[in-house]
């Protein structure tokens, strides 16, 4: 006998009326089903989301027939998880995106927990990813690197850096170049405080089927033959949400008066 392979679905509704009884009668049909409940938690006001496993994706269409019949609760999303929709379940609310840049999502310092988590899941990936950083000095871009390489299980390997002290590399080592590690780039060291064998090596990395996460990457665009459009993720870190990213330090006073951490 075939033993059928299940498939995970997020399955996220709106409730209208949160009467008692509400949650244990939907999960009392998941049950005859035989849909079962992976994971389950509020997701925003009044919506509370769940990964679904089952290996018959009929019973998904029942389950949409029969609760479209049901005044209490309207059905928002059923489909295959995607990144956003386990870190929704996972964290309890939806990452902030950009409405017009669909790649560019928006954090503040608090939330530094969840950025890690959704840096970390896009490490995870296989071969060439290309992630932009922006933040103002001292928001915590670098140490997120860092701890979502760790929690990817990942390598981080600094190509530029002013974490500690200025690092402009050269050249790697061997046991440095595979797919396990994250290169971390500081966008403006790379391309305004370097070298040309820096830039050779840079351009190598680029190409390289790995994860490559720049710091400052509007800098980096800005003093390079790179373009915005070829980064996968835009990730904007800041101490509080009304706060503006700017780089008007180094467009004025010089680069020695910003501090880039």
């Amino acid at each position: 006998m075939e033993v059928k392979e299940k498939k995970e679905w997020y399955f996220e509704y709106e409730i209208h009326i949160n009467r008692p009884g509400l949650l244990g009668d939907l999960a009392s049909i998941l049950g005859m089903l035989k849909i079962n409940i992976g994971t389950i938690n509020g997701v925003q006001n009044n919506r509370r989301g769940l990964l679904l496993m089952t290996d018959d994706d009929e019973k998904i269409e029942i389950l949409r027939n029969i609760l479209q019949k049901v005044d209490n609760i309207t059905i928002t999303k059923l489909r295959p998880p995607t990144l956003l929709d386990r870190l929704a379940v996972r964290h309890g609310r939806y990452i902030e995106r950009d409405n017009e840049d669909k790649k560019t999502f928006r954090f503040v310092r608090d939330e530094l927990g969840i950025l890690v988590d959704f840096m970390a899941e896009i490490f995870k990936k296989e071969g060439h990813q290309l992630v932009g950083i922006r933040g103002m000095p001292r928001v915590g871009k670098t140490e997120s690197m860092i701890a979502a390489s760790v929690s990817a299980n990942k390598r981080w390997t600094f190509l530029s850096s002013t974490l500690l002290r200025q690092t402009v590399r050269n050249s790697l080592a061997i046991d440095e170049m595979s797919s396990d590690h994250v290169y971390l780039v500081d966008g403006i060291v790379s391309t305004m405080r370097s070298t040309e064998r820096h830039h050779s090596l840079l351009r190598e990395m680029m190409a390289f089927p790995a994860t490559k996460v720049i710091e400052h990457p509007d800098i980096f665009v800005r003093e390079s033959e790179y373009q915005l459009s070829d980064f996968h993720y835009i990730i904007e870190l800041r101490h509080h949400a009304d706060e503006e990213i700017t780089y008007e330090l180094i467009n004025t006073s010089g680069m020695s008066d910003f501090d880039f951490r």
